[in-house]
């Protein structure tokens, strides 16, 4: 499952910041060997220009191997590994480059250059910890390995120059991610708000929906933290849409609704057309995009029986199959204007019944498991109602 916040605008921006990671880099290697090489000694030392030794083209040519690697990983999606290829590419040459000049030589070395400050500052606008470590460690790895290899304790000095450039690249990415995480709490918040909203206009229409989605939604979130691997964005977004789950009979009329008889075979019809309505109406809810499915299916059957797709088995969405116990627990344990609600256990006996033929059996064998959970939540927020 993607991560919900990382939402279109976000993966352009990580696209917009490889963009200009790529031509910094560049720009940087290309700039800063013309001017240490070439420019400085021929203008201002007065010395004889070029590059130590011949090994110097071996990472220009890696660099430029480099561009169709790069092109290929984009088209493809894989942006995000280039700031890892370009980094260990360029290491790892610069390394080997730096061992062969130096090796059985008596000329002093003289390694470090303004493309790797630029690689260990430039690393905290990935606002990724593991990237950080990647280009900090593997700098100062770089240096430790190319001064065992030419006999030299030199090394020492551009070593720790790069634990100086990493604290202050450090402190940097724990700003950018403060910067980051108050976003995200600020967007979590707004988007719970325009839930609360929502749910308040259909409970308008539907008095029943408001008890019912809260409770449904504790329920499967439950069921998907011990079914599933879910980040917490991915829960909270699950969360909202399992709030939500109910929102297309906004589009039911009232008097079909409320009816408090059985409804009539068109008159269900037109209740099972809710799961479509309602995807359709968040399609476009950024919150939401992940978890359509958990609106649009929670009514699929495992036996390809459910509405409105009839999907089976493992066709049908995990979390919308997870939110399908949830909702039928819920609904069996609630009362209704035309009967009386079952009783925790009589529901819990119904879910082991439909084991392989409405429900997931894997995650009827969860349910097992958190059906005491699910108990005391259940005596909980009936306590708390009848309080309030």
């Amino acid at each position: 499952m993607g991560n919900n916040f990382e939402s279109l605008s976000i993966i352009t921006e990580e696209k917009r910041i490889v963009k200009w990671f790529l031509m910094l880099f560049y720009i940087v290697i290309f700039s800063f060997d013309t001017c240490y090489y070439f420019l400085i000694p021929k203008y201002i030392l007065h010395q004889k220009v070029g590059f130590p030794s011949l090994w110097s083209f071996l990472l220009y040519a890696v660099i430029l191997v480099l561009l169709p690697i790069v092109y290929l990983l984009n088209k493809y999606h894989k942006y995000y590994l280039v700031k890892y290829i370009c980094f260990v590419s360029y290491m790892t040459t610069a390394a080997i480059v730096e061992i062969m000049t130096y090796y059985g030589s008596n000329t002093t070395f003289a390694g470090g250059n303004m493309v790797e400050v630029f690689l260990i500052l430039f690393s905290p606008l990935f606002i990724n910890n593991h990237y950080f470590w990647v280009v900090s460690l593997g700098s100062a790895f770089k240096y430790a390995l190319v001064g065992i290899f030419i006999h030299s304790s030199v090394v020492i000095i551009p070593i720790i120059f790069i634990i100086m450039l990493s604290l202050m690249a450090f402190l940097l990415l724990n700003r950018f991610q403060g910067y980051v995480n108050a976003i995200k709490d600020s967007y979590y918040k707004q988007s719970e708000e325009i839930v609360k909203g929502i749910i308040a206009t259909l409970e308008l229409k539907d008095p029943y929906t408001k008890g019912h989605s809260e409770r449904v939604a504790g329920y499967a979130t439950s069921l998907a933290v011990v079914a599933g691997n879910l980040s917490e964005e991915e829960l909270k977004s699950f969360n909202y849409a399992c709030l939500l789950h109910d929102i297309g009979k906004i589009n039911i009329p009232d008097h079909i609704l409320m009816k408090p008889s059985k409804l009539s075979l068109e008159e269900f019809d037109i209740i099972k057309t809710h799961p479509m309505v309602g995807a359709e109406a968040v399609k476009n809810v950024n919150v939401l995009k992940d978890n359509i499915s958990v609106i649009r299916s929670h009514h699929e059957r495992w036996d390809g029986l459910g509405y409105p797709d009839k999907l089976l088995q493992d066709e049908t969405p995990f979390l919308a199959r997870v939110t399908a116990i949830a909702d039928a627990f819920d609904a069996m344990t609630s009362s209704r204007s035309y009967r009386k609600a079952l009783s925790v256990n009589e529901a819990y006996n119904r879910i082991l019944e439909g084991k392989g033929t409405q429900f997931d059996p894997d995650l009827v064998e969860y349910f097992i498991k958190i059906f005491p959970e699910w108990v005391a939540y259940h005596e909980n927020y009936t306590r708390e109602k009848k309080e309030n």
